[in-house]
């Protein structure tokens, strides 16, 4: 490998933001926040929104979306278009 151009990895703690796991893993990320690990030595805590412990498709659950209604309510918005070529 070429010196000089690899980014620095280093161990960090990422935590779940809805489950509050926490998983320790190695990433050039950075943040001001740190956290005491179980080895008893403290990493940077970095917060993240969705890992494989909350996210719909490795739990097996998913959100159902409003999805009746989608084209109704974007003619309402944007007003219904009429198609070129067509009367009526």
């Amino acid at each position: 490998m070429k010196a000089g151009i690899h980014p620095d990895y280093h161990p960090v703690v990422f935590e779940d933001s809805s489950t509050g796991k926490r998983f320790l893993t190695r990433s050039t990320s950075t943040s001001d926040r740190s956290v005491e690990w179980t080895d008893g030595k403290t990493y940077p805590l970095l917060m993240v929104d969705v890992t494989s412990d909350s996210h719909p498709f490795w739990t097996g659950t998913h959100r159902n979306l409003d999805t009746q209604g989608r084209v109704e309510k974007f003619e309402r918005k944007y007003g219904k278009r009429s198609r070129a070529g067509k009367e009526g």
